[in-house]
């Protein structure tokens, strides 16, 4: 079979998730030696591969070292990417890659400057192993240092949670996930730099690896991510922590730096990460609100985070201003947008919203939860963050596959996805006479 790029990512991600799935329904990946729930083990498997972080069960407690090495590797596998990494077996055995392969390879990591596959596929891997090792080192120290860790049980938490991290994936190896650390710095911070990093994507990650003392030759995507990311990470920080300030649940019975270090810790979180130091659940709903927008907007396109893409945010802001200032053309740092770039993102962030809805909607039908926490668990699946009020353990579990789906779709992308389920493309010979409906 000739498989379009779309065809291969979905179908290269939806084998993956069912080997992960098994492995996860296994007794040797059980703690307790039986086998774990099918769905459970289904959700979880997508969970990491789709690098969301939510769970149906106490990571710490449930899986054996078998299956969180499983987990581990689900999350390296769908952070990279399951195209790069056959790229990569392909260039360790081979040599050389087919034409099909590069051209799967290519799309998934939306690489459009013109380099080989080779150069892409290395510079993505050196850079996601080394922000992982230098998270994984600071990480070591502290939990060696400050927390009487053995060094084999420092070093498996540090490695652990450092590609947790990158990975924007928000497994955890605690119980209550990080909220024993709300007030450490030096655990917080080196994972939030990781997060952040993750999350700004890999065509921005190579391209300031080369450039980052020449912005000016830096291309709009990596304008667009980095000043995005700035922005939402001071307008979700300021955000979280006024709203919670006094709650008494959440930042309220902590000391003003603590507050602010969770403020920020959740800002960064939010970006698609999924750990949490305080208890979201009893957060305000104003808060869980504000939290599910910056959700939805996500990181950095072609990486590690999830969301509409803050790309794809940012365009539509730059038309709707073009539109009011009454322009005739979208410009953006210097530069004329084409229209088909209009067209992905309209399609994109309407597909996406429909999605979140229609999950919403139908686990609204079959639960008796509240909207606010539905529509968190919602988005939070859909934009693969990995935070949770805490309501899908008791998800039925037709409530647990509507968010399997959610996070897969999120993973792969609407447009991906779509594409990939298309019969055929099809070329049209014509085109129709234009008219113009009334808007607004």
């Amino acid at each position: 079979m000739r498989l379009s790029p779309a065809q291969a990512i979905v179908g290269g991600f939806g084998g993956a998730n069912g080997v992960g799935a098994v492995l996860l329904w296994l007794p040797i990946s059980r703690s307790d030696g039986t086998f774990t729930d099918p769905v459970d083990a289904i959700f979880t498997a997508t969970s990491a591969l789709c690098v969301t972080g939510l769970t149906v069960v106490d990571t710490a407690v449930h899986w054996s070292p078998f299956g969180l090495a499983v987990i581990l590797a689900l999350i390296q596998m769908g952070g990279l990417g399951i195209m790069l990494l056959a790229a990569l077996v392909g260039l360790l055995l081979a040599r050389k890659l087919s034409l099909a392969s590069r051209l799967n390879t290519m799309t998934e990591a939306k690489s459009t400057g013109g380099y080989s596959v080779k150069r892409v596929a290395t510079g993505i891997l050196f850079t996601s192993l080394t922000i992982e090792a230098v998270t994984a080192v600071a990480l070591f120290f502290r939990f060696l240092l400050g927390y009487g860790y053995s060094p084999g049980e420092a070093a498996w938490n540090a490695v652990f949670h450092a590609i947790s991290s990158f990975n924007n994936a928000g497994f955890a190896l605690f119980s209550d996930n990080m909220i024993g650390f709300v007030a450490d710095p030096w655990i917080c911070l080196p994972m939030c730099a990781a997060i952040i990093l993750g999350g700004l994507g890999f065509p921005v990650l190579v391209q300031l690896r080369r450039e980052l003392k020449t912005p000016l030759h830096w291309t709009m995507n990596t304008r667009i991510v980095v000043t995005g990311t700035l922005v939402l990470l001071l307008m979700g920080t300021a955000y979280i922590t006024a709203i919670e300030w006094n709650n008494p649940s959440t930042l309220g019975s902590a000391d003003p730096a603590t507050r602010v270090l969770a403020g920020f810790f959740h800002a960064v979180q939010v970006r698609t990460a999924g750990f949490n130091s305080i208890d979201i659940g009893q957060m305000h709903d104003e808060t869980l609100l504000g939290m599910d927008v910056l959700m939805f907007i996500g990181g950095g396109p072609a990486g590690t985070a999830g969301g509409i893409k803050i790309t794809t945010f940012a365009v539509l802001l730059f038309i709707v201003w073009t539109e009011l200032r009454g322009g005739t053309a979208v410009n953006v740092f210097g530069k004329r947008l084409s229209r088909a770039v209009h067209r992905e993102a309209i399609s994109v962030a309407l597909i996406s919203i429909a999605a979140v809805m229609g999950g919403t909607i139908a686990i609204l039908a079959s639960t008796d939860f509240d909207l606010d926490a539905v529509l968190f668990e919602a988005v939070s699946a859909f934009a693969t963050v990995g935070l949770s009020t805490g309501i899908t353990p008791q998800l039925d579990a037709g409530a647990k596959l509507i968010l399997v789906a959610l996070m897969f779709l999120g993973r792969i992308g609407p447009l991906t996805l779509g594409s990939a389920l298309a019969l055929r493309d099809r070329r049209v010979a014509y085109e129709l006479p234009k008219e113009r409906p009334a808007i607004g």
